[in-house]
């Protein structure tokens, strides 16, 4: 069964973050050598919540499909996550199997869903973002990015993106597809799903949704979804 990865980088020093600017194009050499890597995408972040046009410079993503659970543990010990790990302050990987899956990333479809999700949920939202629709779309957004910061379900979130201003992914864990529905339904983000629909905001969507199956390593000094998962296996 496929496996997808998150892994999340800090790198805190001006020379590790200057490192890891120079491996936005190294690191992509790489990539296509890892055995079992189906697709892989490199990926910055914004400040605050993660969803904000501004760029984080500290706070880096590898975004993986592997062939399955073992391959992934493999692979993650080959460069360059090993070299990124040796460098970052601080790492924390999120291993997932896709659900559910509609749209398209980059013309092709990466993920390869299989089954329902029980428990926690992991949900991701791909755009490519139309340059004329570029400001109406970042007008809305720091207002969602409050919500979801502020909503109590929420219990990860992160925003990245390939390239910045258009190309945009949303990343967030929810305690079960209830919580995350019933968020999607109200306030700023309704509006925008609305808004998206009428106007045409998008060139390209994806809508993804996984079953979160383990993870390693810490963010911001513990793992913030060790809890759900031992909930879940119990």
């Amino acid at each position: 069964m496929q496996t997808v990865t998150l892994s999340l980088f800090r790198f805190d020093s001006p020379l590790t973050r200057l490192w890891v600017l120079g491996q936005m194009g190294a690191a992509r050499l790489v990539l296509p050598r890892v055995p079992g890597l189906a697709f892989w995408k490199l990926c910055g972040s914004g400040t605050g919540e993660g969803f904000t046009p501004r760029p984080n410079w500290g706070v880096w993503a590898i975004l993986s499909a592997w062939d399955n659970m073992k391959v992934a543990r493999q692979g993650l010990a080959h460069k360059p996550f090993l070299a990124w790990q040796a460098r970052a302050d601080e790492a924390y990987t999120i291993f997932m199997e896709p659900a559910s899956v509609r749209g398209h990333w980059a013309g092709v479809r990466p993920f390869q869903p299989h089954g329902d999700v029980t428990g926690p949920i992991a949900a991701m939202t791909r755009a490519t973002v139309k340059p004329a629709r570029a400001l109406r779309f970042w007008g809305r957004v720091p207002d969602i990015s409050a919500k979801v910061g502020a909503d109590p379900n929420v219990m990860f979130k992160i925003g990245i993106g390939e390239v910045p201003l258009l190309h945009q992914v949303t990343f967030s864990v929810w305690p079960d597809t209830a919580s995350m529905a019933a968020f999607a339904r109200r306030g700023p983000h309704a509006e925008a799903i609305r808004a998206v629909r009428d106007e045409g905001w998008f060139n390209e969507e994806l809508y993804a949704r996984f079953r979160l199956t383990g993870t390693a390593g810490t963010w911001q000094g513990r793992d913030p979804l060790a809890r759900s998962l031992q909930q879940e296996a119990a």
